[in-house]
């Protein structure tokens, strides 16, 4: 139900003086439900009051509730920046983006137990244990304790010592050397304590210190010709080092780095935060965000409620994209930190490939809530971008042409959904409108055809099948399919992306066409593969279904002879593949195929040797 205050408050909006501002806007009930800020007030707050078709729906529902405004002239849009943020953290209105501050502390447990156990846990618990903490990252602390017990080989299985002594044979984690299985009963309780007291060490302290205590014990070993300490040692030091090779994933000559991606599907959106400290990735942290309209405002808004809850800033932050008022949140997270603080949007080199691993972290985490991967979600964004479309295509449609010389005209419909086959949306269709071969009209027949089909089923409330638009077309061919199908697009007053496929000499699949470019897809291996699967599967069921129709075609000529029914004339087919190789068959070959007898052989020989 629209506003019935919508023309009391564009009034109101219109009378609003262009300068900078923060716009409150309250429902009812007199609830701070939505603050923004914007360059100039009357252009910015009139717009929410105008037409409704322009607005996405999450901004629909937000005029819906607003009963009235206020707002806040300042004198700069850095000014606008700060204020907003200092009133959405005091406010928490129902429709800015928010985030939940729920960066607990987490601690490193050990056991108060003889043979003693190392773990993460979020909270204290009145249990006896020792916890040592807090800390802030629980990313820091989970990735620690489990690098710990691997490199001093304590155990992390559920067996109790010495109640299982001798019980179960060691596990793998033996068999490849990150458990030392107390639950022989080989290990001495002198030797397992050390072993903790090591991790302990490691987790509390420099790592390069306990690496320097464990040489020199390996020294004192050695020298005492205790070669099995000696060796116990080595294996320890050795695991240090390929964990401390493995922490240092990145080169980017940087102190300080935060890598933020995100990804939008529908009104979903995640943003992912990579956290680097000397050139190791010591945090990370997503968030799922309701009611999504646009990525760049996602990022921006993002940006500045995450940082208002973090006290710890960067020096650089590395975006997936673009924000907006880039200069003023520079200028506000370097003010924050007390140092300047760059952000940008890398093109190459180390820092791009992280962010691409952030972004597809982020995907990942959007693609658990819908059942698919991250990697189908990044592809189909992959797509997106290369075709310029406005939102990432989850349900696709694709088309092809099939005949022989002319004759059996079919079409093949494969449908997509988020990048995997949706096989019951499939269709089929047979040319009705001309005879012979036409691929252009073809195509303008299907697409005019499967548009009527969705103008139905909106007549008739349904969503499913031909009920549903699709988000892309894509057509098994170039640009003269593209053309033929278009002005059918435009006709029906629909707006659905329409590009062709185009093969190589190879018949592999080289390009995607529009009407007025081909975007070359090889530099987009993600996307180059997925286009291909596409186009493979629409000629796959294209084609399959007029070798279907052919063999009907040939079957029902079959039965006009005599003792010949459908189900012989199946079998022919079968049998003999071919019309030509049925009519060029002897009587007793025409006996061998299955269902045959002699008196339905020699009518179907005689049919095809009348002359004889």
């Amino acid at each position: 139900m629209m506003n019935p205050k919508l023309k009391e408050l564009r009034a109101k909006a219109m009378a609003l003086p262009l300068q900078p501002g923060v716009y409150i806007m309250k429902n009812a009930q007199g609830e701070i439900i939505y603050i923004g800020k914007a360059k100039k007030l009357k252009n910015r707050v009139s717009q929410y009051f105008g037409s409704q078709n322009n607005h996405t729906e999450k901004v629909r529902r937000m005029v819906d509730n607003v009963d009235d405004f206020e707002y806040i002239i300042t004198d700069s849009e850095f000014e606008c920046l700060i204020l907003e943020c200092s009133l959405i953290k005091q406010h928490t209105p129902k429709y800015n983006i928010l985030l939940k501050d729920d960066k607990g502390y987490s601690y490193i447990r050990v056991t108060n137990e003889p043979w003693r156990r190392l773990s993460y846990v979020l909270q204290k618990a009145d249990d006896g244990a020792r916890y040592i903490g807090p800390y802030k990252s629980s990313y820091y602390v989970k990735s620690s304790v489990e690098e710990a017990n691997k490199i001093f080989g304590l155990p992390t299985c559920n067996r109790r010592f010495p109640e299982d002594f001798g019980r179960y044979r060691p596990c793998l984690n033996f068999h490849i050397k990150q458990c030392c299985a107390p639950c022989t009963g080989r290990v001495k309780l002198k030797d397992y304590n050390e072993r903790v007291e090591n991790a302990l060490e490691y987790l509390s302290g420099d790592s390069s210190k306990t690496l320097r205590e464990l040489q020199e014990r390996m020294t004192v070993a050695a020298e005492a010709l205790d070669f099995e300490r000696a060796a116990h040692y080595r294996d320890q030091i050795a695991a240090m080092k390929k964990m401390r090779d493995k922490q240092k994933v990145v080169d980017i000559h940087l102190d300080e780095l935060d890598v933020i991606a995100v990804a939008r599907q529908e009104s979903k959106g995640s943003a992912t935060v990579l956290r680097f400290n000397e050139s190791r990735l010591y945090d990370t942290e997503n968030f799922i965000i309701d009611d999504i309209d646009d990525e760049v405002d996602f990022r921006s808004q993002f940006i500045l409620r995450y940082y208002t809850l973090r006290q710890e800033i960067p020096s650089h932050i590395a975006l997936d994209g673009e924000i907006e008022d880039i200069e003023n949140t520079e200028r506000w997270l370097s003010e924050k930190k007390g140092k300047r603080v760059y952000l940008s949007v890398p093109q190459r080199g180390t820092q791009k490939n992280l962010v691409e691993m952030c972004r597809k972290n982020a995907f990942e985490s959007l693609g658990q809530l819908k059942g698919v991967t991250g990697r189908q979600l990044s592809v189909l964004d992959e797509l997106k971008d290369l075709l310029g479309l406005e939102k990432i295509p989850e349900y696709i449609e694709s088309y092809d042409i099939s005949n022989l010389a002319g004759a059996d005209n079919v079409a093949g419909m494969v449908v997509f959904e988020n990048a995997r086959p949706l096989k019951s949306a499939y269709r089929k269709f047979k040319i009705k409108s001309f005879s012979g071969q036409d691929d252009y009209g073809s195509m303008a027949e299907v697409l005019t055809r499967r548009l009527n089909e969705y103008k139905k089923a909106q007549e008739e409330g349904v969503s499913t099948g031909f009920g549903r638009l699709p988000d892309l077309i894509l057509l098994d061919g170039g640009k003269g399919q593209v053309g033929a199908v278009l002005p059918v697009v435009a006709a029906s007053g629909l707006n659905i992306p329409v590009f062709g496929m185009v093969k190589d000499d190879h018949h592999r699949t080289r390009a995607i066409v529009s009407d007025m470019a081909e975007i070359a897809l090889r530099p987009n291996r993600a996307a180059f593969t997925f286009v291909t699967n596409i186009q493979d599967e629409v000629h796959r069921y294209a084609i399959g279904f007029n070798r279907q129709q052919r063999k009907r075609v040939l079957g029902s000529s079959l039965e006009e002879i005599p003792g010949i029914g459908k189900k012989r004339a199946k079998e022919l087919i079968r049998f003999f593949r071919t019309i030509k190789n049925i009519s060029n068959a002897s009587l007793e070959e025409l006996e061998q195929a299955p269902g045959m007898t002699h008196p339905a052989a020699l009518n179907v020989y005689n049919y095809f040797h009348e002359d004889a």
